[in-house]
């Protein structure tokens, strides 16, 4: 999973970004401090590994990960190159969602580049931008197909309706995502790398001292926004987070504790990003390794061994299935087969989060 880090300049992308890869990206106060995008992976925190990392005592222990782009910051105008805008929209094209940064905070030390913090009028530019490069995008694409149709080759009126449809709905100054798509249409998407069609997961950047009390008004807005579009939205302290990125599990613990929270912002994140993009794990565990494998919601099994390998899915035989709780509540896996409790599926089973799986092949 590819999560692409957006929002205007000084909203606290790279602070973010420092914390959740601790890769000490730059940030500076001052605009395109970022200018290549800087990646970083992280580990996605998942209590189920650790559990069965206490069962098995495995050699390898391998979470699944995420890889988070650290975008430079966008400005109006973006589209049409200003602040290096064409760069930086090129990148947005290559993840599979958008995490937009929006500033929620006053502070007159950190310069805003439209002069102080309005998380609409932000989230508006943004949007903006990415909807103008989009049209630009789509009216190459319309050029292709309708030259295509000029060769009397009607196969391509579907793939121009389809098209029309979103050009008409960028033109209105939607994202392309408000639209709904059949599955003829929804196959047209797969070749097109619109930016208004990646889902967005909104993440209100709150200061240090409203971590305890973060039901302000510049998150309300951006939490009504995000649930007008059926987006995600969380809210966090990329200040808070990048001092806790620095601790230990126990300090972690401790510090979470003093602030009142539960999780970090960055367990937060990832959560809202698998529902957000509709992912769900699956493990695998033995002497050797334990391992979460991330796969979409209603992958079924055969579809997901070859997560693994192709030849796990070519040569699938059948699943042998026992839910995560059934495993830790027998305590061994033998416990559990004589339980009754792990299941053999076939090439029809559909994936569970957090199913045990040992998958038998033949190739």
């Amino acid at each position: 999973m590819k999560l692409g880090i957006v929002g205007l300049p000084n909203v606290g992308k790279s602070t973010l970004f420092n914390a959740i890869t601790k890769a000490g990206a730059e940030s500076a106060n001052y605009p395109f401090c970022t200018i290549e995008p800087n990646v970083g992976v992280v580990s996605v925190p998942d209590s189920r590994l650790d559990e069965l990392a206490k069962m098995y005592n495995p050699e390898k222990y391998t979470p699944a990960v995420i890889e988070f782009v650290d975008i430079a910051g966008l400005v109006r105008g973006a589209s049409k190159g200003e602040g290096l805008g064409n760069k930086f929209l090129a990148n947005i094209r290559e993840v599979d969602a958008i995490v937009h940064v929006v500033r929620c905070f006053d502070d007159s030390n950190v310069v805003h580049v439209d002069g102080g913090a309005d998380p609409k009028r932000d989230i508006e530019t943004i949007e903006l931008e990415l909807i103008l490069s989009d049209m630009e995008y789509m009216e190459r694409r319309l050029d292709k197909v309708r030259k295509m149709m000029k060769g009397g080759d009607k196969k391509f009126q579907a793939e121009l309706d389809c098209y029309e449809k979103i050009a008409a709905v960028l033109e209105q100054e939607k994202p392309a995502r408000s639209l709904s798509f059949d599955e003829e249409e929804s196959e047209f998407l797969k070749d097109l790398a619109l930016l208004t069609l990646k889902p967005v997961l909104y993440v209100a950047n709150i200061a240090e001292s409203d971590i305890s009390n973060p039901d302000i008004e510049y998150v309300k807005t951006v939490q009504e926004i995000a649930a007008r579009s059926g987006e995600e939205c969380v809210v966090i302290s990329a200040k808070i987070e990048e001092e806790i990125a620095m601790l230990d599990p126990e300090e972690k613990a401790m510090f979470l504790e003093e602030l009142g929270l539960s999780q970090s912002g960055l367990d937060k994140m990832i959560q809202a990003s698998y529902k957000l993009l509709g992912l769900i794990s699956y493990l695998t565990a033995g002497p050797q390794e334990v391992r979460a494998w991330t796969i979409k919601n209603g992958t079924k099994a055969p579809q997901a061994a070859g997560k693994i390998h192709s030849d796990f899915e070519r040569g699938f035989i059948r699943a042998e299935v026992v839910a995560f709780d059934d495993l830790m509540a027998c305590g061994t896996y033998t416990a559990a087969k004589e339980k009754g409790l792990v299941r053999s599926e076939g090439k029809e089973y559909v994936m569970k989060d957090g199913d045990v799986v040992l998958f038998r092949f033949n190739v």
